[in-house]
């Protein structure tokens, strides 16, 4: 990858740890799925309004209603819906920790369902051990229910899954701007999550008069997702999939941070070695470290 596109991997994995420290505030008075679509009309609207003051057309998304309806499933719909409710059981940190998984999943699909990302023998290694931190972290709170019930970290893992094949599903965008591409998937998202929303809950259980709350809101809906969607795509396209979904090694580090700092969220121990695992998984994956060194020794 070039500066450029490790500068936005960098202010992505910083945006998205956001995500789950403000989710984790909204999710208090706002339900899982209204939360979801708070984020996604907020942002939608954003990115619209970006559009006209930039004077770039929608056309491409209209003329495409299907795929954008996929992959506002895959990397929005689903993922939010399964985080959000898991957070309303597990803390910030601990979410971001399972959502650091999506790498291996992306790699998984992508040598399945793609001609150009295939698995290597470096890759295999890096996903057998990005597996076993995965275990590692669910297993023993799976017995105990350390650090909250089985079901809402198993949302969170269905979420890295469902974003593994959103990833994939993506790259069909890539000479479409990353800005139109990232408002006609929010636009979709929307459109499927309005019904739902208005069928399940009455006005008053999806309004709160917290300032603090809302606050939350719109920092999710123009930060951690028109902003970081527009840099998402940009980097599908400039850096390929699985490069792209690396970002999710740099999200525990910033959501940790901030739930431990301002929520007095703590880890387990055997959630630490997991991660340590996965960190490990994802720098075989990348391969850099190990081509410098080789380059060092000889």
């Amino acid at each position: 990858m070039s500066a450029s596109d490790w500068g936005q991997l960098l202010l992505l994995g910083f945006l998205w740890g956001g995500t789950f420290f403000f989710a984790r505030i909204a999710v208090a008075e706002i339900p899982p799925l209204a939360l979801v679509l708070y984020r996604v009309s907020i942002a939608a609207l954003v990115l619209h309004l970006w559009l006209r003051m930039r004077g770039i057309s929608f056309a491409p998304a209209l003329a495409r209603p299907g795929p954008f309806l996929c992959v506002a499933l895959f990397n929005n719909v689903i993922p939010f819906s399964l985080i959000f409710t898991g957070q309303t059981e597990i803390g910030a940190g601990l979410a971001s920790i399972f959502y650091a998984t999506t790498p291996l999943w992306t790699i998984l699909l992508a040598n399945l369902l793609t001609a150009d990302e295939k698995l290597s023998a470096t890759k295999l290694a890096g996903v057998g051990l990005g597996i076993a931190g995965a275990a590692l972290m669910i297993g023993p709170g799976l017995l105990s229910n350390l650090g909250g019930p089985a079901w809402a970290k198993l949302a969170v893992i269905g979420a890295a899954i469902s974003y593994g094949f959103g990833v994939v599903y993506a790259k069909r965008f890539k000479n479409m701007k990353p800005s139109v591409v990232a408002t006609g998937q929010l636009t979709a998202s929307t459109i499927v999550m309005l019904p739902i929303v208005f069928l399940l809950y009455s006005p008053e259980a999806i309004v709160t008069s917290s300032v603090p709350i809302w606050a939350a809101v719109a920092v999710l809906a123009v930060f951690t997702t028109a902003l970081a969607f527009i840099l998402y795509f940009n980097l599908i396209a400039s850096a390929g999939a699985t490069n792209a979904s690396l970002v999710t090694l740099l999200v525990p580090a910033s959501a940790i941070l901030l739930g431990t700092v301002f929520l007095g969220e703590r880890l387990e121990p055997f959630e630490f070695a997991g991660m340590t695992l996965i960190i490990a998984s994802l720098l075989i994956i990348d391969g850099r470290l190990f081509r410098r060194w080789m380059t060092q020794k000889s």
